[in-house]
């Protein structure tokens, strides 16, 4: 008796629709895009004093799942900002979808799409207990670094899009891979301090004469000032890296990425001292908490510069494109 084939909704989808490559990265692109926008909304959310403008989780108030006319402009900024959660996860989606879909199936780029996933749903409940909590610094700072590893991810499900699903082929030697984690690492740090930064500093989230939300308690000023001196650590390393790279002749796109990052970095530490010396406006701590977004973005795509992958080896044997598949995702 001939066995049956195992067929799954995402298999039978891929049947019916085969996504070109193209379709893929611009997929894979939107999730990226879309996790940037969550970042920079999130920090619109505190910036705003709108942190607490739904009263609980994961309905808005006790008696209503959206924002009430007395809850006025604060609701609606946290309620939106919640909306924009299903965006990202439509994202997410399509590009789940369409990694699952193209012929051959992208299975790396599959999983990356569930990462992303779970990422977000793991960075809702972490929004939730925040607004439980009262705004809990730590759990604010947690919720960043979260959304920041939804960045990572997706940062690098956009790049491998654009490779092939072969073994990664290192295009310099080992120490000078080594040189390129090491940068991530630090600028990794410097992100991790800013949300210290932000956790000791002047915006909690909620009107300025609401004492009752918690500050982290060490003091603004000397957190501010490591926060600089990482930024000065990551401004010299990535100085380092630029000649160590035309030394060595790196591949030019990881070069290009490494003048992309510093001129990203001089950028933030000016918007940064501007912002401290100007009693930390709304407008410029938006504008850098996208700068570190966007620096995160440059420094995680310079290692990633730093090998290639060809095009995975047919198997013999291997079904024709639009055969039933017998694995199950």
């Amino acid at each position: 008796m001939d066995a049956v084939p195992n067929t799954t909704p995402f298999s039978l989808l891929a049947e019916r629709w085969q996504p070109s490559a193209a379709t893929v990265k611009r997929a894979a692109f939107a999730a990226l895009v879309m996790s940037v926008v969550i970042v920079v909304t999130g920090g619109a959310v505190r910036l705003t004093a709108s942190g607490l403008g739904c009263t609980t989780w994961p309905r808005c108030t006790d008696e209503s799942l959206t924002p009430t006319a007395e809850m006025g402009f604060h609701g609606v900024v946290e309620f939106a900002n919640r909306m924009l959660t299903y965006v990202l996860s439509a994202a997410v989606g399509w590009a789940i979808l369409a990694a699952r879909c193209h012929r051959p199936w992208r299975h790396g780029l599959t999983r990356l799409g569930w990462a992303q996933f779970w990422l977000v749903m793991s960075n809702a409940v972490l929004g939730g207990i925040t607004v439980l909590t009262g705004l809990n610094p730590y759990t604010v700072a947690l919720h960043l670094i979260a959304a920041m590893a939804l960045v990572w991810v997706a940062t690098l499900m956009w790049e491998r899009s654009k490779e092939g699903d072969g073994p990664a082929r290192p295009l310099v030697a080992e120490p000078i891979k080594r040189l390129g984690y090491v940068l991530v690492g630090v600028i990794g740090l410097l992100v991790a301090a800013g949300t210290l930064v932000t956790g000791a500093g002047h915006h909690p989230g909620t009107p300025k004469d609401n004492k009752m939300v918690p500050r982290i308690p060490l003091d603004y000023d000397r957190l501010a000032q490591a926060h600089a001196d990482l930024a000065f650590v990551s401004i010299g390393l990535s100085i380092a890296v630029i000649f160590v790279f035309a030394a060595v002749k790196a591949p030019p796109a990881a070069k290009a990425r490494a003048r992309e990052l510093l001129a990203g970095l001089l950028l933030q530490g000016v918007i940064g001292f501007v912002q401290y010396f100007t009693d930390v406006p709304e407008l410029l701590v938006g504008l850098h908490m996208l700068g570190a977004t966007l620096i995160w973005i440059a420094a995680l795509r310079i290692p990633l510069a730093l090998r290639t992958r060809d095009a995975a080896p047919v198997t013999a044997g291997a079904p024709a494109a639009r055969t039933p598949e017998a694995a199950a995702v």
